[in-house]
């Protein structure tokens, strides 16, 4: 992977899970890295854990459904880094139940961070990319994009709108050397599923590992080369018709 060494990369919801496994897959690439998260501590403590200075490894406060906090993360990049090479829009949110239940506060809180924050870091990446020559944008969808859960209209929309937005991206990237493309991930054991005692997580599950390889993959494409779309789960995991 030596081929990323030196690239400046952004990783959204870099404090932990999927993230904090690709920000530390980029460092140990070789890459410069901007993590961000909503929290500061967890994004301050994620950073020490990575063990890189300040020259290789900047931790930022950021919600990536506001638009000033996206503009603010970008400036910090560039200002540090002078460049961006890599945006990997994996910060997201997970809210659901019965559909006459959900207030629009569960659909907003769910939509604003998988949807329209990558929408919003998405356009602060062009604005850097196209003037600079190129990049190449990963977002993290879901198997939700393809096969819905039950209960999960929020999120299943929002991981839907993803799917659109890489392609919708990648069109408009295409002359301008942007290449953008979208991991769809099954059951990954991250911190939220360990925590938890619902029943789903009975299901079979992945390490953050096995999905770090995946993106890996997909970010070390030759330039001329999109790797527009895949989907990773265990293989015993309900995926035709799982609903």
């Amino acid at each position: 992977m030596s081929d990323l060494a030196g690239k400046c990369a952004i990783v959204t919801g870099g404090s932990r899970g999927i993230g904090l496994g690709i920000a530390r897959a980029l460092l140990d690439c070789g890459c410069r890295v901007v993590i961000c998260s909503r929290h500061e501590e967890q994004v301050s403590a994620a950073a020490r854990s990575l063990g890189h200075p300040a020259t290789q490894l900047i931790a930022c406060r950021a919600d990536v459904g506001r638009e000033q906090d996206v503009a603010r993360l970008f400036q910090v990049a560039t200002e540090n880094f002078s460049r961006l090479d890599l945006l990997v829009n994996n910060a997201g949110n997970f809210d659901g139940g019965p559909i006459e239940t959900l207030s629009l506060d569960d659909w907003n809180n769910v939509l604003d961070a998988c949807l329209t924050g990558q929408f919003l870091c998405t356009r602060e990446a062009f604005r850097i990319m196209k003037p600079q020559g190129g990049g190449r944008i990963l977002n993290i969808g879901s198997i939700s994009a393809q096969r819905p859960r039950m209960h999960s209209t929020p999120y299943t929309s929002a991981k839907f709108g993803v799917q659109g937005l890489t392609q919708a991206a990648a069109l408009e990237g295409r002359s301008h050397g942007i290449v953008v493309s979208c991991l769809h991930p099954g059951n990954v054991l991250v911190e939220r599923r360990q925590d938890s005692d619902a029943a789903a997580d009975a299901e079979p599950m992945m390490t953050v590992e096995t999905i770090v390889k995946a993106a890996l993959a997909m970010l070390t494409m030759p330039s001329d080369v999109n790797f527009l779309e895949a989907i990773v789960l265990p293989v015993q995991q309900a995926y035709v018709g799982r609903g």
